[in-house]
């Protein structure tokens, strides 16, 4: 097999699926099977297919729903304050344990790092239907707290799984596949209180709403148990997944901090991280709370997430043009978010400019928000889905980014600790914001200004990091894996001859 040969066999050109057929040892020969429903393909278990697709729709069930609960504004409840105040603990630990979560997940386990953390959300909207009834903030607070923790688990073995499974020619399409799917369940779970709360004059949402939600999510951490072990994936070439074979808690944690300081470019994007939920805060309290009644707030809920789902396929799948450069297509990416940002966020200006803090929720029970049945809701309602589109393309590509620069998926598991758990911090910081009653406008243009000039800082690490592919060398570096051990059987083969330099799966 010559140089050219070699360089085929590779993470951007996946080989037939028959590859996989050699890779049963490693596992029962059943997890390597297709399984064919009529015109329905679906694709063997332990493939990155199969697993990518799983974890989404334990997403959808567990923080999917829980992005539709606190997408109502205050989670449903009259006043803000308490649910802010929640959501302050949420993010405050999400943002402390969930840097550290890469760790946590490399030791432990992706399973049950994920089953773990599906149950956080899960008590969460229990602590919301106890609320409904006695006022109890101090459980409220205290599941928050839990969640954050919780959430920090699930997120990070989210992140790693959806970075490191799929080749790098395909990391784009399934990374908007996974957003779709987890916006899917915002989306119905956005129509069960729309459903309930339709002709409802109620401004809380009733107690069937949360029991709704709790048993979805029971259903999200249970089907966590039954993610593959990550050593048995194998992609279509029969490669496999870049782990540790042997974590122990001292290689993991002191690996925490080798990711810091062999790939400290990282702290380029942090950033970048910082701002990329800050905005949710503005968005439910700053925008839906306020300005729309609850059946509106409902169906507004509906709208955004479903916009997640069109802005998610829309961006995953430029992101992998195979006509252009992955190189040339980063620096696009950044262009062309930096582009949607000034457009939804100056469109975002002239409709803030249209009330504030002391006009809508100043009033009290005074206030009746606009309803959708009335003339000037077109406008907003147009806004309020763009809000939702730019969610997706802001997350999309921060995720594209992280996978862009390894395949190796020790590392993607700190990358997505210290997305999520940055991130957690500027989204605690934007509750503890609104709980002050800070003007809407003042939120709006915080937000504005640290999503344009984040993107301006990533910029340079961008154009220098990220290369049009990762070797199987470099990224084999951060583990105790071998190539006999991850690589197709041609390629290992190859190496076995002496051309090391070419190998790339």
């Amino acid at each position: 097999m010559d140089e050219k040969n070699i360089s085929e066999v590779s993470r951007d050109e996946p080989s037939p699926t028959p590859a996989i057929e050699g890779t049963e040892k490693r596992g029962k020969p059943w997890m390597y099977k297709t399984l064919k429903l009529g015109p329905i393909t679906i694709p063997a278990y332990a493939t990155p297919q199969f697993q990518i697709i799983f974890v989404a729709f334990v997403c959808f069930l567990c923080p999917g729903m829980f992005n539709a609960v606190n997408g109502l504004g205050a989670a449903g409840q009259v006043n803000a304050h308490d649910s802010n105040n929640a959501n302050t603990a949420v993010y405050s630990t999400f943002s402390v344990v969930g840097f550290f979560c890469g760790s946590i997940a490399n030791r432990i386990g992706l399973r049950l790092t994920l089953g773990i953390g599906g149950f956080g959300y899960f008590l969460y909207v229990a602590s919301i239907l106890s609320y409904n009834h006695n006022q109890n903030a101090g459980f409220f607070i205290f599941a928050g707290a839990l969640l954050g923790a919780c959430a920090g688990m699930l997120w990070t073995a989210q992140g790693a799984i959806m970075m490191s499974y799929p080749s790098e020619k395909e990391k784009g399409r399934y990374i908007s596949r996974f957003w779709a799917i987890f916006n899917l369940g915002g989306v119905i779970g956005a129509l069960i209180p729309l459903g309930m709360n339709l002709h409802s004059e109620a401004g809380k949402v009733t107690d069937g709403t949360y029991i709704a939600f709790m048993i979805l999510m029971a259903a999200g951490f249970i089907l966590a148990c039954f993610l593959c072990n990550p050593q048995l994936v194998r992609r279509d070439d029969g490669s496999g997944i870049i782990l540790m074979k042997n974590p122990s808690w001292k290689s993991e944690i002191l690996g925490l901090f080798e990711t810091l300081k062999t790939d400290a470019y990282i702290v380029g994007l942090f950033p970048l991280f910082f701002a990329s939920n800050w905005f949710y805060t503005y968005h439910f309290n700053g925008v839906n709370l306020p300005y729309f009644n609850l059946r509106t707030r409902c169906l507004n809920n509906v709208l955004y997430w479903g916009m997640q789902i069109v802005g998610a396929y829309a961006v995953g799948y430029l992101l992998d043009v195979g006509s252009m450069r992955r190189t040339t297509r980063a620096k696009c990416a950044l262009v062309g978010l930096f582009l949607l940002t000034m457009v939804t966020w100056g469109g975002g200006y002239a409709f803030q400019k249209t009330y504030t803090r002391a006009s809508t929720l100043g009033l009290g029970k005074d206030h009746v928000g606009v309803d959708f049945n009335q003339s000037k809701y077109i406008g907003p309602m147009f806004m309020y889905m763009f809000y939702g589109f730019y969610d997706a393309a802001w997350q999309v590509t921060a995720y594209w980014l992280m996978g862009a620069l390894t395949n190796n998926g020790r590392k993607l598991a700190n990358f997505a600790g210290f997305y999520k758990g940055i991130q957690s911090a500027g989204n605690a910081i934007a509750a503890n914001v609104d709980a002050r009653s800070v003007p809407f406008m003042t939120q709006f243009a915080i937000n504005w200004g640290m999503l344009a000039g984040s993107l301006l800082i990533a910029a340079p690490i961008v154009i220098k990091y990220v290369k049009d592919t990762v070797s199987i060398e470099d990224d084999l570096k951060f583990s105790d894996e071998t190539v006999a051990d991850v690589a197709p059987g041609s390629t290992v083969v190859e190496h076995k001859s002496g051309h090391h330099e070419q190998a790339s799966y």
